[in-house]
């Protein structure tokens, strides 16, 4: 059975062939196009949207559509060509563009694509502006142009240049690069490995780079979590590497192996971008409902706290502006720094935590075990909106005694543990996080939700 076209805040995903083709690819640029016409400023001045994509072989095909589109309603395009998500929030900010387009599907496997679209302001639009893009596509709404007003398209080869000079201007790099770093990379094939590879360089890092070419054919599966990452684990042991870093397919997320070749997971990723922070400036943090408490521990011994918002990055990037928060992001993975842009980012990642090693002159294990941690679990199945929402209401009926946050979802928060229970926004799933203070408590978390979905869902 074939699934349906995902439209959401995180943009366009769908299946290359069933259910995002070309035509549907040129049609979505027409509206992103025609909406930024609608909404820009009457100076006579032509719109520009800057537009790049990882490394699957579908890419080319999708960004020539949506170039066609953007083209069609009078919009210029600056093509980036082969970049990670992160370049493009950089790069549409640099070069003053109204707004720009992602050719991804992220984590997702091989035979999605997706159209991810950003506003001028390098973030992606929220909730209600989503929801009008959407509605201007579904309404084939496009204000077509005649053969004189056609949008340009120009080349830019300056995106790895400009990312990484912003990423080192927030770090000391002599004080890096005197560690002499070993680090294998991971990078799965997809766009990050030419960019990161150049910033390690700067920072005075031996890179051992695996799965480095862009090929889009995914070394392993790809989203960079324990099951997919056996090989980067045993390799960090091989080589004595001080680290392994493994980054998703469009390098917004940032994974961490230690010097023992132990996954340590994307937890980690944000707490030690944290942890370095905040021994260097007070100030707040914010991190979505998703994301381990293990930033809030950071955030209080210093004396600082954390804002919580619905899971997506724009949402996280929000409150960090309006807040002033000094540091940002997901516990998949993604770390926010406002400085380099207000968008996940894996150099950020890359860059902080191996700052924190070389200031602290510890192994990555150390710093780890001086934040200690919790047991989590993650999981997804499938649910329509209907059992979603029939699950989190039980699931509220269940525990009456938890403090319940409903800004996305439903997370149940108690003092030894928090649930946290939402619809996906890139695929036809619902997913679960359990996170506690120990094994048996967050099993015996789990075992309570597993009994509620297997209420609604049966033996699913």
């Amino acid at each position: 059975m074939a699934e349906s076209l995902i439209i959401s805040v995180s943009g366009m995903r769908g299946v290359i062939g069933e259910n995002l083709t070309p035509v549907i690819a040129a049609q979505y640029g027409c509206a992103f196009g025609t909406f930024l016409r609608d909404v820009a400023v009457a100076d006579g001045r032509r719109l520009r949207v800057c537009i790049g994509r990882d490394s699957r072989i579908s890419g080319q095909m999708l960004l020539s559509a949506v170039t066609a589109g953007l083209c069609s309603v009078g919009v210029d395009v600056v093509d980036l060509g082969l970049v990670t998500t992160p370049c493009v929030g950089v790069m549409l900010r640099e070069l003053g563009c109204d707004g720009g387009i992602v050719i991804t599907a992220s984590h997702n496997p091989l035979p999605y694509n997706g159209i991810k679209l950003l506003l001028g302001n390098g973030m992606a639009p929220p909730a209600p502006t989503a929801a009008r893009i959407k509605q201007a596509f579904l309404d084939g709404l496009a204000k077509y142009v005649d053969s004189v007003h056609c949008g340009a398209v120009s080349r830019n080869e300056e995106t790895d240049r400009v990312h990484v000079e912003k990423v080192l201007a927030t770090i000391s790099p002599e004080r890096i690069a005197a560690r002499r770093y070993r680090i294998v990379l991971d990078s799965v094939n997809g766009a990050g490995a030419r960019i990161a590879k150049k910033l390690l360089a700067k920072l005075g890092c031996e890179v051992i780079a695996m799965n480095d070419e862009p090929t889009g054919l995914f070394a392993h599966g790809a989203e960079p979590i324990a099951v997919n990452l056996t090989d980067l684990c045993r390799r960090v042991q091989q080589e004595k590497a001080d680290l392994g870093f493994a980054q998703d397919p469009d390098a917004d997320r940032l994974a961490i192996v230690d010097e023992h070749g132990v996954y340590l997971g994307e937890e980690y990723t944000l707490a030690l971008a944290a942890k370095y922070i905040f021994s260097s400036q007070g100030g707040t943090a914010a991190a979505n409902l998703s994301t381990s408490r293990m930033i809030d521990d950071i955030a209080a011994r210093a004396g600082a706290k954390v804002l919580r918002t619905p899971v997506g990055e724009a949402h996280v990037a929000n409150a960090m502006i309006e807040h002033g928060c000094i540091i940002g992001g997901e516990g998949n993975g993604g770390v926010i720094d406002l400085r380099v842009g207000p968008i996940r980012d894996s150099l950020v990642g890359m860059a902080l935590v191996l700052q924190l090693m070389a200031d602290n002159g510890k192994s990555i294990s150390s710093l780890v075990a001086e934040i200690g941690g919790y047991s989590m679990h993650k999981d997804k199945f499938s649910a329509d909106s209907q059992q979603a929402q029939e699950i989190m209401t039980r699931a509220m009926r269940r525990f009456p005694e938890a403090v319940a946050n409903t800004a996305d979802g439903l997370r149940l928060d108690f003092a030894d543990a928090w649930i946290h229970l939402r619809t996906s926004n890139t695929e036809p799933v619902m997913r679960i996080i359990v996170e506690a203070t120990d094994e048996p408590t967050a099993k015996r978390y789990i075992q309570t939700v597993s009994e509620i979905r297997q209420s609604v869902l049966g033996g699913r």
